[in-house]
């Protein structure tokens, strides 16, 4: 078996396996945009979640620029992710330059953060749409049918195990699990802040840092975070 087909075996694994105990959103939808990254040679991954009542927030993104992106949409109302999750369809952007005129805003905004070209995914099932997937590239590019296939079924297999776990839990349930899942957003951005003054580095350097230190003692990564604000985590220079 190739390493290509061992990884994506792994990867679709990992995003198929929502029935364990101690399953985590936030640490899940982590885990679908890294994967992207990695399987799809893209240059960084987003995603934009639906609450119960259909409202988009931002809950996972590969590095800062596409975060503070992710969000940027969402204030103004404008881009790729809030039409894609609207008309459940793939939005295709291989040059952001050709965009310009649909989403000023945004075009600029991701141009001004280096990115050329974004391609962006619904999660859907069926007639049920609960996100966005969104891949930047730094280039114009165009993500060839293949990838976008393979895109596509990360973000389906995702869907269909976020879904697959709702039906386990009540109504009520799930809207607590996603008010955690945002919860514990803010808490990894406040541990963020915290280790970037503290390691004087960039904001997404410390997440690199942080999400290193969670994977090589094999904590979570909201753990981590907590320990880091309240001092019962150190992490050396």
């Amino acid at each position: 078996m190739t390493d290509l087909v061992a990884d994506l075996r792994e990867t679709f694994v990992q995003l198929a396996d929502t029935l364990v105990d101690d399953f985590d959103l936030v640490e899940f939808l982590d885990v679908l945009t890294f994967r992207c990254v990695e399987q799809l040679g893209v240059c960084t991954a987003g995603l934009l979640l639906a609450d119960p009542r259909g409202t988009l927030g931002m809950v996972a993104a590969s590095d800062e620029r596409t975060r503070l992106l992710e969000l940027f949409q969402l204030r103004n109302s404008e881009g790729p992710g809030l039409d894609c999750y609207r008309d459940a369809e793939p939005m295709a952007c291989p040059d952001l330059v050709g965009v310009r005129g649909r989403w000023p805003k945004f075009a600029q905004e991701a141009e001004n953060a280096g990115f050329r070209s974004v391609y962006t995914l619904p999660m859907r099932l069926r007639e049920e749409v609960i996100g966005a997937l969104s891949l930047f590239g730094t280039r114009p590019a165009s993500l060839d049918d293949e990838g976008l296939r393979l895109g596509q079924a990360l973000a389906d297999v995702a869907t269909i195990g976020i879904l697959h776990h709702r039906v386990l839990q009540r109504q009520e349930m799930i809207t607590g699990q996603l008010q955690t899942a945002l919860n514990s957003r803010v808490v990894i951005e406040q541990a963020k802040g915290v280790l970037a003054e503290r390691l004087r580095v960039s904001v997404g350097d410390a997440f690199g840092v942080l999400r290193a230190y969670a994977r090589s003692n094999n904590r979570k990564i909201i753990a981590v975070a907590k320990g880091i604000i309240d001092r019962t985590v150190e992490i050396p220079r």
